[in-house]
């Protein structure tokens, strides 16, 4: 049975590879050639350098096409003709991003070889961007090959079965499950203790967002109600609405500063072959996701912070290595309010839920479950003119509380886009991301992975670009799943009847 499941799936495989092969066989017959020729060959440069951008997938034979989990889920949605072509239109977007940061850290001796036969009549970045959107442009209108697109566009998840089966999973998963469980217990216990009583080391420093201003909920309901919905059912406010629901939800960071480690900041490239933080530089990335709830798309707004390490505790702490960091995430329901609050480490780690009043957990996930979402406390229920205030503790940067304030003084922030990290500049003038091509961050691997391995998690411990946040080691779960919510939580109203 399972080889003849193995067989159709390989058929099935051969035959979307098949479709979309022809699909850019059409588009050269179009007259297109040249340009498919030129993608094909910026992407093997790419890949010869190692600039590769792993945020968004590749869709084989749709090189002027990427997608994510969030896009993939659209696939069965797409009966409207509208809701196709602006779901095309949205994949065709996640690949002009990744090709910018791309292009931008190709080395100078491949961009050589690219080089125009006309030197200074268009650059490297025109000719890609021109010829992506002319093989957009013949794609969007062959009816073959917007069939052929949907099957194509999937995102592989981030476990590795082969390593479970390895590992003797169904064995190994119990004692890992166990030592979860013993987590979660100590990680309530400490979200029990009283604020002031929480364990202090340091100088207790808060970190607030700079100039950020704060709205009122009727002018946040206001700013969401004008937002237009895209024909996919999408909110999509412009450049302008993100700054100020970005600004109105920022965090105050409350940290238990021992050292340098404990301070956030940029990442940096400096001589050094590992990536740096620059703590004098004190910021929070930004960068906008969604998720499905009872069949609406709802806007979250993610928060990531870096610190340069999370320092070992011991002589065997196989936790500890090289930069640490978090992120924070606002979902907001329809009415501009937050509905849920979650959080994880940049590893994907310690992903921990904070729901407000409105929901709750389905009861079902807490009982028996191995590694049941860990909610340590409600959200605070935000007054006017408040903010989130997060606890941090220090070493581990374990969040330790999250509770509300209103006029936070402290270090300011400045909020700057995710995308930034996708690119940054280096010491001798050209560039590199902060992320390798499998969306592992260079040189902070962990001693647990040797350990956790049997769990099929690639390099746990390491800190991840966003897209490949695996949160869970017994099961599967992605931190940007777009049924997280649904799957996991219920209306409260729900857990009465």
């Amino acid at each position: 049975m399972r080889s003849a499941a193995f067989l159709s799936g390989l058929l099935m495989a051969m035959l979307v590879a098949g479709c979309a092969t022809s699909a850019v066989e059409r588009v050269a017959a179009a007259g297109e050639s040249g340009c498919a020729e030129l993608l094909a060959a910026v992407d093997a440069a790419v890949e010869r350098s190692g600039v590769g951008d792993a945020q968004a997938a590749r869709i084989p034979g749709f090189r002027p096409l990427r997608t994510d989990r969030w896009l993939a889920s659209h696939g069965n949605d797409l009966e409207k003709p509208a809701a196709e072509t602006a779901w095309i239109g949205r994949l065709r977007a996640l690949d002009a991003r990744a090709r910018r940061a791309e292009l931008a850290n190709l080395p100078q001796s491949e961009r050589s070889r690219l080089a125009d036969p006309l030197p200074g009549v268009e650059t490297l970045e025109t000719r890609v961007e021109s010829c992506a959107e002319r093989l957009f442009s013949q794609i969007a209108g062959d009816p073959n090959a917007r069939a052929s697109l949907p099957p194509a566009a999937k995102v592989a998840d981030e476990y590795r079965t082969a390593w479970r089966a390895l590992g003797f999973y169904p064995l190994s998963s119990i004692f890992v499950g166990h030592g979860i469980a013993d987590y979660h217990a100590q990680t309530r216990a400490d979200f029990g203790r009283p604020l002031d009583r929480l364990p202090r080391r340091g100088d207790l420093t808060r970190y607030r967002p700079s100039d950020a201003r704060m709205l009122s909920d009727d002018d946040i309901a206001a700013l969401l109600a004008r937002v237009p919905r895209d024909p996919l059912g999408i909110p999509d406010p412009g450049p302008a609405e993100m700054d100020r629901l970005f600004e109105h939800f920022a965090p105050v960071l409350e940290i238990d500063v021992v050292s340098r480690d404990d301070r956030p900041g940029a990442p940096v490239w400096e001589e050094d072959p590992r990536p740096q933080i620059d703590t004098n530089d004190p910021v929070v990335y930004r960068l906008a996701s969604h998720v499905r709830h009872e069949g609406t798309a709802l806007l979250q707004l993610n928060y990531v912070v870096w610190f340069p390490a999370r320092p070992p505790a011991g002589r065997f702490d196989i936790l500890s290595g090289h930069l640490d960091g978090l992120t924070w995430r606002v979902t907001l329901g329809r009415d501009g309010r937050p509905l849920l609050y979650d959080a994880m480490h940049n590893c994907g780690c310690y992903h921990m839920f904070f729901p407000t009043s409105a929901l709750a957990l389905r009861p079902e996930l807490d009982r028996g479950a191995l590694e049941p979402p860990l909610v340590p406390q409600q959200a605070p229920a935000l007054g006017a003119g408040e903010r989130a205030v997060i606890r941090i503790a220090h070493g581990t940067h374990y969040i330790e509380r999250v509770y509300a304030t209103r006029g936070a003084q402290g270090v300011p922030y400045r909020l700057d886009h995710y995308d930034a990290l996708r690119s940054l500049p280096r010491p001798d003038g050209t560039r590199r991301s902060l992320f390798a091509p499998d969306g592992i961050v260079p040189g902070t691997s962990r001693a647990e992975r040797w350990v956790i391995w049997p769990m099929g998690v690639p390099a746990p411990g390491a800190m991840r670009q966003w897209g490949h946040h695996a949160t869970a080691f017994v099961g599967r779960r992605h931190f940007d799943d777009p049924d997280l919510l649904d799957a996991l939580f219920v209306p409260v109203a729900r857990t009465a009847r």
